[in-house]
């Protein structure tokens, strides 16, 4: 007797939408299947690897570099395959979700590279999810468009050779897709938003003379690089396009991946494209791992630690060096203020800090960063240009002058800043408005002049949970306590209530929003991912 065929796939809980099935052909969701059997067992060995090495910093509070691969870091030999033409150029790129009004704002912006994002700039609602990759498919065939309901304003694309290249950031290894199950397992977020997007439009970017880019995020060892260089591997045969198609641009914003660089790009080096240095995950991760490591471990108010903090710079020159060495891209950070059409000086002075921070990442050697806003693009546009000239990047500059050792990554207490009361109150201020956007399905929420993402949610919680458990005393001489993080949450609350207004306030989800952030900040048991018990209220 013959074997069964493969389950097919399920569709579970999911109000279906408009033009779905454009999506969910039955042919990507054998794809997707096929994806899930092969590589999900092994997912799931890597998270639990995570959950060890966590539990071998808690007994150490240390890191370092790997002994066990030492060799690919002494071999000066191996190098990232050359980039393709479309991503040699990368001085600035803006990162968006990929709703219709986005994706047209972001291929015309002006900038080089579009992050079109599935993870933390996206609430993972089904319509999300789907319908994001309905708006990436309808942009490469040019059928897109978009008038606004409120304004009457439309949207178009401009001509091909003005738009910018995307790159995909599919979800992290961490979540699941509920809807999407096989024999009632769900399948992770991560292998839903690549197969998908890959199965179409892998060939479809080729014929453009593109090609299928991804950021991949979250990434905590080069085992999990091993990984999806072997999924690049699969669905690039199972498709029918050439190995090395695929490019990579790993983010390093968890701090086990900042002493794994080489190794990750070497495990990608077939598909690698380059590293980026992110600031709101890579500060959320050393709280993570570091959390009982004690008072040196104790990070300020998330705005007193800037990219010139000395770990923070240990990080980044380490990541140019790594990237330029091996020959790939070094990306820089997250350029997030929103312009403000009321308040020239606002902009003004915002204009000058970002001038400064490209300035300075440019100058570093990195070849290109990273915006929130299209009216940003001209500043890091000069910033960079005024480095590169004609050149595409600057791979050139070794920065064989860099020389970080272990511990200056984790040197924290090397910051003179302390955690404030204002700290702990502009937390709670922006968690509740992140997490409460987030739940009616808004990733990227603009919040007191700043674009701001999970990420920033993830870092607010982290520090309440670490200056509580760590018994910090601000200047005013209050203890962080359980008791303190209530009253202030509370105090947002009510006045949050007062500045919308009671209509506002019932049709949105700040209670909600508000329960959600002290369970995250105040349960004992510190939760791994702030998204995972969201996930479970996401509508």
């Amino acid at each position: 007797m013959s074997a069964p065929a493969p389950s097919p796939l399920a569709i579970v809980d999911a109000e279906p939408l408009p033009r779905q099935d454009e999506v969910l052909t039955d042919a990507a969701l054998a794809f997707v299947a096929e994806l899930h059997r092969q590589f999900t067992p092994r997912r799931d060995e890597l998270l639990a690897r995570r959950g060890e090495r966590r539990a071998e910093i808690a007994r150490t509070s240390t890191l370092d570099f790997l002994p066990e691969t030492a060799a690919i870091r002494a071999d000066d030999s191996w190098k990232v395959a050359p980039a393709p033409a479309a991503l040699n150029d990368r001085r600035v790129e803006i990162t968006g979700p990929t709703d219709r009004k986005m994706t047209i704002n972001a291929l015309n912006s002006g900038a080089k590279v579009w992050l079109a994002d599935f993870e933390d700039a996206s609430a993972p609602t089904w319509e999300n999810v789907i319908l994001g990759q309905l708006n990436l498919i309808d942009a490469y065939e040019r059928r897109i468009d978009f008038t606004d309901p409120t304004s009457g304003k439309s949207y178009a694309l401009r001509p091909a050779d003005e738009l910018a290249t995307v790159v995909t950031r599919p979800r992290g290894w961490h979540l699941n897709e509920r809807h999407i199950q096989l024999d009632g397992t769900p399948v992770p977020g991560a292998l839903v938003d690549f197969g998908l997007y890959f199965f179409h439009n892998a060939q479809r970017l080729i014929d453009l003379g593109k090609g299928p880019y991804f950021y991949l995020p979250k990434t905590e060892s080069h085992l999990e690089a091993r990984l999806w260089n072997d999924i690049f591997v699969f669905a690039q045969d199972y498709v029918g396009i050439p190995q090395g198609t695929v490019r990579a641009t790993v983010l390093i914003e968890t701090i086990t991946a900042a002493y794994e660089m080489e190794e990750i790009l070497y495990e990608l080096r077939d598909h690698a494209s380059g590293l980026n240095a992110g600031r709101w995950d890579y500060l959320f991760s050393i709280v993570k791992n570091f959390r009982d490591g004690g008072s040196k471990f104790v990070l300020p108010d998330r705005n007193a630690v800037t990219m010139t903090a000395p770990f923070m710079r240990a990080y980044t020159e380490l990541l140019v060096r790594t990237c330029h060495k091996r020959g790939a891209h070094a990306i820089g950070g997250m350029a997030a203020f929103i312009p403000s059409r009321r308040d020239a000086e606002v902009n003004k002075v915002a204009f000058e800090k970002v001038k400064a921070d490209k300035d300075r990442e440019a100058n570093d050697g990195f070849d290109g960063s990273w915006v929130a806003h299209p009216d940003l693009v001209p500043i890091a546009m000069a910033s960079f240009d005024a480095v590169l000239g004609e050149k595409p990047n600057q791979k050139e500059r070794l920065r064989e002058d860099v020389s970080v050792a272990a511990g200056d990554l984790i040197a924290i207490d090397t910051l003179d800043a302390k955690p404030t009361y204002d700290g702990l109150r502009n937390a709670v201020a922006v968690g509740i408005r992140y997490i409460e956007a987030w739940l009616r399905g808004m990733g990227a929420v603009a919040i007191f002049n700043l674009m701001e993402d999970a990420a920033t949610a993830e870092i607010s919680r982290s520090q309440i949970w670490q200056w509580i458990n760590a018994d910090v005393v601000f200047e005013n001489g209050a203890h962080a306590t359980a008791d303190l993080a209530r009253k202030v949450a509370a105090e947002e609350l009510a006045a949050i209530r007062a500045e919308i207004g009671e209509e506002a306030f019932a049709s949105g989800k700040w209670q909600q929003a508000h329960d959600l952030l002290l369970q995250v900040s105040l349960d004992q048991d510190y939760a791994d991912f702030l998204t995972l018990p969201a996930y479970e209220q996401l509508a």
